[in-house]
């Protein structure tokens, strides 16, 4: 009989191999919402497209001898109304300048007012925001009482009456403290919002237990973790002060008529439309496609730093 106790068992080959499911990656970098909104940003072809028609008319606020070596304040009675010629692509307006030089000249008193009035407006509603999110109790009422004032007076009404009251001054930095002084009542509300939470985090916690000041802690922690939703509000703003400075101009409140905006082009042009449309047209399309490349850009921006607006996509 065989020996039970000799009996051989049959084992089936184990192949291992290296399973990396739960190995950290140390040399990648950590993520944070600017990295992760950039990461997504830079997919988006309409993101590129924006950011160059953006960059597009930067140039030609800041350096308009670029794109065109016309003087745009050299107008001739004789080609009134004419249409394109060499050196002038786009033709004569009724005073019979180049409509070219001027639409190019034009960006730089137009993007100028925006530009000032945002950043007015975003410095003003930084510190209301943030001081009574922060602080609370009745500096968060006060404050707020005011922002609701300002809030409910609309701005292009208010830049009216100032720029009627000071009318022997209509310069581009009247334009711009009219528009940015009363737009700020918004930009604070979303600040505000944002501090109210930001507040509430581990890290202002401990801040405060290693003995930091609350104003220390406010500028150093807060503020900067609640810039995010100022730069989505400043870049539409931009888009929105651009448009109230062409609105004001037209309506004749605006900038003096010697002064190259777009807003006073298209007011100019308005009594020749049936005669000599391009006058009007390409001031307007020059205004148009500034303001979607701003408002195009700050859209995106706000999808790119909402985690939430990410995952639907």
């Amino acid at each position: 009989m065989p020996d039970p106790t000799n009996q051989r068992h049959y084992v089936a080959p184990v192949e291992t191999e290296s399973i990396s499911v739960d190995a950290v990656r140390i040399a990648d970098k950590p993520s944070n919402l600017w990295r992760d909104a950039w990461r997504d940003l830079r997919r988006r072809p309409l993101f590129w497209f924006s950011v160059a028609l953006a960059t597009l008319f930067i140039l030609m606020a800041a350096w308009p001898g670029l794109f065109t070596n016309v003087d745009p304040r050299s107008c001739e009675l004789a080609f009134s109304n004419e249409g394109p010629a060499p050196g002038h692509p786009l033709g004569f307006t009724f005073q019979g300048c180049d409509i070219y030089s001027r639409t190019i000249w034009g960006a730089q008193t137009s993007l100028a007012v925006g530009l000032i009035a945002t950043v007015l407006g975003a410095v003003l509603g930084l510190v209301m925001g943030a001081l009574a999110g922060f602080y609370g109790g009745w500096l968060d009422a006060v404050l707020s009482r005011v922002g609701d004032i300002f809030f409910a007076i609309p701005y292009i009404l208010a830049a009216v009456v100032v720029m009627t009251v000071f009318s022997d001054s209509r310069t581009v930095w009247t334009l711009a403290l009219a528009i940015g002084g009363f737009s700020w009542a918004a930009t604070a509300r979303v600040v505000r919002a944002e501090v109210l939470r930001v507040r509430q985090a581990d890290f202002v916690t401990a801040s405060r237990s290693l003995g930091q000041s609350k104003f220390g802690t406010l500028i150093r922690h807060v503020v900067p973790n609640a810039i995010a939703p100022l730069l989505v509000v400043s870049t539409l703003g931009l888009a929105a002060a651009i448009v109230a400075e062409a609105t004001l101009s037209f309506l004749g409140v605006g900038l003096g008529g010697n002064i190259m905006s777009w807003g006073n082009d298209i007011s100019q042009a308005q009594d020749a439309l049936r005669v000599a449309p391009m006058a009007l047209i390409y001031p307007s399309i020059a205004l148009t496609l500034a303001v979607l490349a701003f408002v195009t850009l700050g859209e995106l921006i706000r999808d790119a730093i909402d985690p939430r607006a990410r995952a639907r996509r």
